[in-house]
């Protein structure tokens, strides 16, 4: 499944990643829209959910998430829903870990 999050703020030194295999982190901005998949190895094999997906929560709870391969960039979103298939584009499209 995929979870779509409106993005709420963000460190600075994810716009500042210069890294090759890294520079994604410099196009998360504010206010956008990313999309979230869950899948093995992630997702937890009893209840099918990976942790960190907002399960359970409506749009006005913040959750706090981290880069993979950054720990400095990071930042908080709102889950504005799930979806059976993500659909946005690719440079805002993520797996959780």
């Amino acid at each position: 499944y995929c979870v779509e999050f409106k993005t709420e703020s963000l460190s600075r030194h994810c716009a500042l990643e210069k890294r090759p295999y890294a520079r994604w982190m410099q196009y998360l901005r504010e206010g956008h829209t990313v999309c979230v998949a869950c899948q093995p190895p992630a997702m937890n094999a009893d209840t099918h959910r990976c942790s960190g997906d907002g399960h359970n929560t409506d749009g006005g709870k913040i959750l706090h998430w981290e880069a993979v391969g950054n720990s400095q960039c990071q930042g908080t979103w709102k889950k504005i829903r799930q979806l059976k298939h993500c659909s946005c584009p690719l440079v805002h499209s993520f797996i959780f870990t």
